[in-house]
């Protein structure tokens, strides 16, 4: 499954989000846009502020190695050193950093913009990984994803002796848990997964007891991914990856409810409608894309839903809404917030 992902986003065929975030902080490095959240009133938002660094565990934790891991491609990879490790994801590079490995991660995908690893050179454009990037900074150990590509770099990391162990996305908020676990095997760290397993099933379900149960009827939300510099604007659906975080902070998804079959949609008047969103979530580069609320209003057929009558938007920094790993807690946190009419 292993394979190349296209250069832009073809609206017309359904799309993994994980493509979709990866091009968008490409096109945000180019064009120079700002990373700031910003709330309803357009003000900056504190709740996406603080969460540009991960929280390693507390001890660092000292590899028991060798270790062997099953590759989802169905590779036995055996792993004989973790000093120098390549996560050719954001969400990867997240976990290594918070099972304490991060002083030994030597370079990073471009989706990896928390605070400890910006330092690190990028070894990937969009989901292309650069393998002649990868091999010149000798790693031992490099984790990719099924939407790594292009297989051929795979391959020729894989070719050079490097064990490369790909992992399955995560797309749902049970897969926190299982991908945590993985990545530990796979660093030879299985009591730190435990333990940082532990600690964000704890930060979750901590974060949940905040949902209102008023008896209320549950907030609509619709994710809206949006890429205003490439006039790119889908409505999420089933499988987009917001659809869980959504249902887990007490709300509804509006596109899946609307009765989309797909992950992503190309936006129109007719969906939204229908959707009848009383809250619209983005990505805060995305809202940065389009100008801000005023701007996303001005987008065919939002200012026309409950949510933009009532300029309810739900904002979350793009490098950590559909991460699902150590930091899932605080997007819940931030959503449970955003999208309930009374807030946490």
């Amino acid at each position: 499954m292993l394979q190349r992902q296209s250069a832009g986003p073809p609206i017309h065929t359904p799309r993994r989000i994980g493509t979709l975030v990866a091009l968008l902080t490409f096109l945000v490095a180019l064009t120079g846009l700002t990373a700031c959240s910003k709330s309803e009133s357009g003000s900056p938002s504190t709740s996406t502020a603080a969460v540009d660094r991960v929280e390693p565990l507390a001890s660092t934790p000292r590899p028991q190695l060798p270790a062997t891991i099953r590759s989802v491609d169905g590779r036995d990879v055996t792993v004989h050193s973790t000093d120098r490790i390549v996560p050719l994801t954001g969400a990867l590079s997240e976990i290594v950093f918070t099972l304490g490995l991060g002083d030994h991660v030597v370079a990073r995908d471009i989706t990896a913009t928390f605070d400890q690893a910006r330092k690190l050179p990028v070894v990937t454009r969009a989901h292309d990984v650069s393998a002649e990037g990868v091999l010149s900074l000798k790693p031992t150990l490099v984790l990719a994803e099924t939407t790594t590509g292009p297989a051929e770099a795979v391959d020729q990391i894989r070719a050079a002796g490097v064990p490369l162990v790909v992992l399955d996305p995560a797309k749902r908020l049970d897969d926190v848990g299982p991908r945590i676990d993985k990545v530990a095997a796979a660093l030879g760290v299985r009591p730190a997964g435990d333990e940082l397993r532990h600690r964000t099933d704890q930060r979750v379900d901590a974060a949940r007891k905040n949902i209102p149960h008023d008896g209320g009827k549950k907030p609509r939300v619709a994710f809206l991914y949006l890429r205003g510099s490439a006039s790119v604007y889908l409505l999420g659906g089933p499988g987009s990856g917001a659809d869980s975080l959504i249902e887990a902070a007490g709300g509804v998804d509006a596109g899946e409810e609307s009765g989309l079959k797909r992950d992503f949609t190309p936006l129109t008047s007719e969906a939204l409608a229908k959707a009848a969103p009383d809250v619209v979530l983005v990505m805060s580069k995305g809202l940065d894309s389009v100008g801000g609320v005023d701007g996303l209003l001005k987008i065919p057929g939002v200012a026309q839903t409950p949510a933009g009558m009532d300029r309810r938007v739900a904002s979350v920094d793009d490098g950590v809404l559909l991460n699902f790993g150590p930091r899932t807690d605080t997007v819940l946190a931030s959503l449970i917030e955003q999208i309930h009419p009374k807030g946490a």
